[in-house]
């Protein structure tokens, strides 16, 4: 048996991290997602809102809901109380209509990520609207995660599971990316270009109160940087100091820090 130093309840998910880290950088950002027609799908509603992010997608059963277990390091393990599933269906003109007027298009992990690559792809492809896909504790070989990498043209992942990251960033590159991207937590991020050269940046001094959403602020803050045609030097410092604000909140983003009520 163990005590719990303290808990808390608050908005969760890539997508929403990554949503309110761009919003706060300035980025008007419509979010497609599945939500559920439940109390808690009331609430993540209301959260992204609140923050002035525009919502789209559908219900399903449940709301996909996790238990985070975190150590004061900042190690976590995720259990998912619940899962939403795929949207069934051509896809919503208007979301196509979106990705092909957007900067970017930021497919992450999921059934419905799935569900709507292609379309992204095609999207893509008739626009030249980037994509960019987060591999997170990829391990170099699963094959959920191949479909997502071979649409990317830009790749970030976490290091947890890469024995090499330089090797993997390399494959990628070789793959038809245009930008790969390993973080590193507190040893900072490394990044292969088009051309092949390698960029270091480190982690940005923080205060941590919870490293939960962090990883998506340096995506946020990179792609933000990228679409401000920044080099790659100063888009990786950006995307570190992004993650700051994050890393010193008990939430996704301080943006919810005045909505989240705490026990």
């Amino acid at each position: 048996m163990q005590f719990a130093e303290a808990d808390w309840q608050s908005l969760g998910g890539t997508s929403a991290g990554k949503a309110l880290s761009l919003r706060a950088l300035g980025r008007d950002v419509h979010l497609h997602t599945v939500v559920g027609a439940d109390e808690a799908g009331a609430r993540i509603r209301a959260a992204l809102s609140h923050a002035g992010i525009t919502v789209r997608g559908g219900a399903s059963g449940a709301s996909e809901r996790h238990l985070n277990l975190m150590t004061a390091a900042g190690e976590r393990v995720s259990l998912y109380l619940s899962a939403a599933a795929a949207l069934d269906g051509p896809v919503d003109p208007d979301v196509v209509a979106a990705m092909a007027r957007s900067a970017a298009i930021v497919i992450d992990l999921s059934a419905e990520g799935l569900r709507l690559l292609p379309t992204a792809r095609e999207v893509s492809a008739d626009s030249g609207v980037p994509i960019w896909v987060d591999l997170h504790d990829y391990d170099g070989e699963a094959a959920f995660h191949r479909p997502f990498l071979e649409a990317a043209d830009a790749v970030l992942c976490s290091r947890d599971r890469l024995p090499d990251p330089v090797l993997f960033l390399r494959r990628c590159i070789a793959g038809g990316a245009r930008l790969a991207v390993c973080t590193r937590g507190a040893d900072g991020a490394i990044a292969v270009d088009a051309d092949g050269g390698i960029h270091e940046v480190r982690a940005a001094p923080a205060d941590v109160v919870d490293t939960n959403g962090a990883g998506d602020a340096f995506f946020a803050g990179l792609l933000d940087a990228v679409l401000d045609e920044r080099d790659l030097d100063a888009a990786l410092r950006a995307a570190a100091a992004a993650a700051v604000p994050v890393l010193g909140s008990r939430h996704l983003h301080p943006l919810l820090d005045d909505l989240v009520l705490r026990p």
